[in-house]
């Protein structure tokens, strides 16, 4: 018997109710309320629906202890922040999402305060800031001692209840429903008796926001609630989406050990309390943290928890110690309270004994792909918080940098949808569509497997792993795939089958990263390795199952939006190309001072709205170049939205692309943006003028190596979007001979059997420019043949003797005039390269509205 694939729907009754929203945040933890609230802010009369699997204040936001990081003391600086993060990260943080979180962060933690969070302040009334592990300052805000994560989420539930905000509690979400060309359109989702609606619904939408949180239950013990079960990140990847570095879980260095048996949520000891002092022990008393790292037992959480194991392993213990006993009661009752009471529930006074600890799975620095505006490879769909991998975490996740993460990008998300919805403003396309039907296969996983998986995950997947253990987590995941009972939709079966496609994904993931990095140890393979692995596992799930593209460190560690990067893929474009030419007009044109003239004459926090417009005829190419400069030069500040696609035909007055966000961005990334869009949409002109010419003739129109330096695979692309074709890229994809080649091989036959000799198999095309070179040619076994500056009389004659033995290309001399009595020959291209070479810009303007 086969075993059946990863369910790539979830089987599920049909729809019983519906309900139309302009965005829908899944997810009530400290990123999905305070995405909720700062759109309800930006767009007062829009419908925000929030759901959330259990009651508002459930979810992980509320267990966390130790606090947010943030540059608040004036002896600290962002760039330090953003040091010790990218430390941290071990080479994968995408610096460029790191310096926004850092640089954001404290307006971000600011705005939390002003929404009613309450923070600890010293007697005069300043914030108390302390420092945890991987920090090198005190910038550590925190409530109630070690209840941050309570108070936030008080606040910010107060906020939405004060708020219009609708909310649907007990509910889970099932699948992402998608529109006839892929874009977002809602989701469906099961309300569990006790919220407003009960059972199977769908919410329609144009903008779904993931904000579910972490997957620690897919491990027999971790720090995670029970409603962390990995529901985003299975309905990304059933949606399509890509999830990126899932193998990296963090796992928690200190959680309090219960005994070896113990599973579900375990209670954290927070890296505070090593922060103020704690230090770890083995069984003897002995610190053994002070050899291992400069920051001792304030080293990286994965430093921690590797020392912590090695320990373990070294005197055969099954746990560590924490020694804080020289707090004293008053420390331990103010500034841990609940930790303390949760050492006595479990008959531990951490006043006068040592607290028992383990590492134990904490927190996914990977998840859903999302770029600097939260946007996934979904249209329409985006993640924020421990769901998504936004680059910021890398390998290893900074102590108190995800509270932080859920505050930013929850902001600059609900920017985004707010700017698009904006953009859309009297636009003939609705900002959401019908969803269109869906015939992927459907299936559920058996309900019993959950705590099988668990175990599994906890026994082969967790802090220690090798090829062997892996391999047999690897294949009792797939066991559990198959059921020789009919499994009924449930909640159970839901969530087992979340687990089961969650961990599936991680596990292949862990098994194809043959390295030791930040949280992810392989004892086969105990040493980073950058030479192979300086790089990203992104993962998409197939009918086969995960599916993983290994992408270098840096190649979309760039402001980029992720529908961009994948557009520009689609058209043959490498993304880190584009971002290089993109960084070399920005060198160019910003010097350090900036552009001094926006900069002197807009208010920094003016923004505006702008049309990029057609100022006469043509072909448009470039729209996705031209977005993915307004991104990059902005830092992902500015919005746009396409109103037209390449290749298409526009008439003066077209607008092509509306763009807003603040002004000072708009009009200093405008030259750039221009001089790409005209240049190249010139060139795709061009090009349809002469296909246009030579239409029903059977030729084609094709270009040639004359390009700009650095240009041409751009310029080729504007070739394609003309409807030419494109002849070799460079001097390596395939041999020309050419005249002077002949001259130094003594002859075109030699020429031939020269390259053939040295390159067999590699494409050869020979010119020539009389008739007699044509039978020598085609003697050696020649497949393409350029014939130069052939009158049409005698390219009549060569299309004759060739009679469909070789390609044949007319070149040089060609004129819009006579290309189509050439095309009429009956040769197979016209090669002109004056279509990238001297092609005429089109006019493109960007026009300011007006206020």
């Amino acid at each position: 018997m086969s075993i059946p694939a990863i369910p790539q729907r979830l089987t599920a009754p049909a729809p019983g109710w519906t309900v139309r929203a302009d965005v829908v945040v899944v997810g009530s933890g400290v990123a999905g309320l305070t995405l909720a609230l700062r759109y309800a802010a930006l767009e007062p009369g829009a419908k925000v629906l929030v759901v959330t699997k259990d009651v508002l204040s459930s979810g992980s936001t509320r267990w966390a202890q130790g606090g947010i990081a943030a540059v608040l003391d004036p002896r600290d600086t962002p760039e330090e922040h953003l040091s010790d993060t990218l430390v941290a990260g071990v080479g994968l943080c995408d610096e460029e999402a790191v310096r926004v979180l850092v640089t954001e962060g404290p307006d971000a933690l600011r705005g939390l305060i002003a929404v009613g969070a309450r923070f600890d302040t010293d007697a005069t009334g300043t914030l108390q800031l302390t420092r945890e592990g991987g920090h090198r300052r005190d910038r550590i805000v925190h409530a109630g001692g070690d209840a941050t994560g309570a108070e936030v989420q008080r606040a910010l539930v107060q906020a939405v209840a004060e708020s219009d905000i609708e909310v649907i509690e007990h509910a889970l979400v099932l699948d992402l429903l998608k529109d006839a060309e892929g874009r977002t359109a809602g989701v469906t989702l099961h309300v569990m008796g006790e919220g407003e609606r009960d059972g199977v619904g769908a919410v329609t939408a144009g903008a779904v926001v993931l904000a579910t949180g972490g997957m620690g239950q897919v491990y027999a013990a971790t720090t995670n609630p029970v409603v962390s079960t990995g529901d985003g990140v299975a309905l990304a990847l059933r949606a399509g989406a890509v999830v990126r570095d899932l193998e990296f879980v963090q796992f928690h260095p200190t959680v309090l050990w219960l005994g070896e048996d113990s599973t579900g949520q375990q209670p954290l000891v927070s890296e505070a309390v090593r922060g103020e002092g704690a230090v770890l022990v083995d069984a003897d008393g002995t610190p053994f943290m002070r050899d291992v790292h400069e920051l001792a037992d304030l080293a990286p959480r994965d430093v921690v928890a590797k020392a912590i194991m090695r320990r373990m392993r070294a005197t055969g213990a099954d746990h560590v110690y924490l020694d804080a006993r020289h707090f004293g009661e008053e420390k331990w009752r103010t500034r841990f309270p609940t930790i303390h009471a949760v050492c006595l529930e479990h008959g531990i006074d951490p006043v006068t004994q040592l607290v028992p600890v383990a590492p134990a799975a904490h927190y996914a620095s990977g998840g859903v792909r999302a770029d600097l505006r939260g946007r996934t490879s979904v249209p329409g769909l985006y993640a924020c918080g421990e769901v998504a991998c936004t680059g910021v975490h890398g390998a290893n996740r900074l102590a108190s940098n995800s509270l932080l993460e859920g505050l930013v990008f929850a902001g600059r998300i609900a920017a985004d949808i707010h700017a698009v919805r904006t953009a859309r403003a009297g636009n003939a396309t609705p900002a959401a569509s019908e969803p269109a039907p869906d015939d992927r296969p459907t299936g559920l996983i058996d309900p019993r497997a959950r705590s099988r998986i668990q175990a599994h995950m906890s026994r082969g997947a967790s802090v220690l792993r090798g090829q062997e253990s892996l391999g047999e987590v690897a294949r009792a995941l797939m066991n559990l795939r198959w059921t020789p009972v009919t499994v009924e939709p449930c909640t159970e079966s839901w969530e087992t089958t979340n687990l089961l496609t969650v961990a599936s994904a991680l596990v292949a993931a862990a098994r194809e990263r043959r390295e030791t990095r930040g949280s992810h140890w392989r004892e086969d393979f105990p040493e980073r390795d950058d030479d192979r692995w300086l790089g990203h596992l992104d993962t998409t799930l197939t009918a086969e199952g995960p599916a993983m593209t290994y992408v270098p460190h840096g190649r979309h560690a760039t402001a980029l939006p992720a529908q961009v990067e994948n557009d520009l893929i689609e058209a043959g474009l490498d993304p880190a190309a584009v971002t290089a030419i993109l960084e070399a007009a920005e060198a160019e044109d910003l010097q350090e001072a900036g552009d001094v003239t926006s900069l002197a004459t807009i208010p920094a926090d003016q923004t505006a709205t702008a049309d990029v417009v057609a100022r006469e005829d043509g072909v448009v190419a470039g729209l996705a170049v031209a977005e993915g400069a307004f991104s990059h030069l902005s830092r992902g500040r500015l919005v746009t939205e396409r109103r037209v696609k390449d290749g298409e035909r526009v008439v003066r007055g077209d607008v092509l692309m509306t763009v807003t966000g603040p002004a000072r961005d708009l009009l200093t990334a405008e030259r750039t943006v221009l001089n790409l869009l005209t240049h190249l949409s010139g060139i795709a002109t061009l090009t349809g003028r002469w296909v246009l010419a030579v239409e029903g003739t059977g030729a084609r129109i094709r270009d040639s190596r004359k390009t700009l330096p650095g240009l041409r695979a751009l310029e080729k692309y504007a070739v394609r979007c003309g409807g030419g074709t494109n002849h070799r890229m460079s001097l390596s994809d395939a041999a020309l001979i050419k005249d002077n080649h002949v001259v130094a091989s003594g002859g075109v036959a030699e020429a031939f059997r020269a390259v053939r000799d040295a390159y067999p198999g590699l494409p050869i095309e020979v010119e020539v420019d009389r008739i007699d070179q044509i039978e020598p040619v085609l003697a050696e076994g020649a497949e393409e043949i350029l014939l130069d500056n052939f009158t049409v009389e005698e390219l009549t004659r060569a299309v004759r003797l060739v009679d469909g033995r070789a390609r044949l290309e007319s070149s040089g001399g060609l004129t819009l005039q006579v290309a189509r009595d050439v095309a009429e020959t009956g040769v197979d291209y016209l090669a002109v390269g004056a279509l990238t070479h001297s092609a005429p810009a089109l006019d493109i303007a960007l026009d300011l509205r007006g206020n």
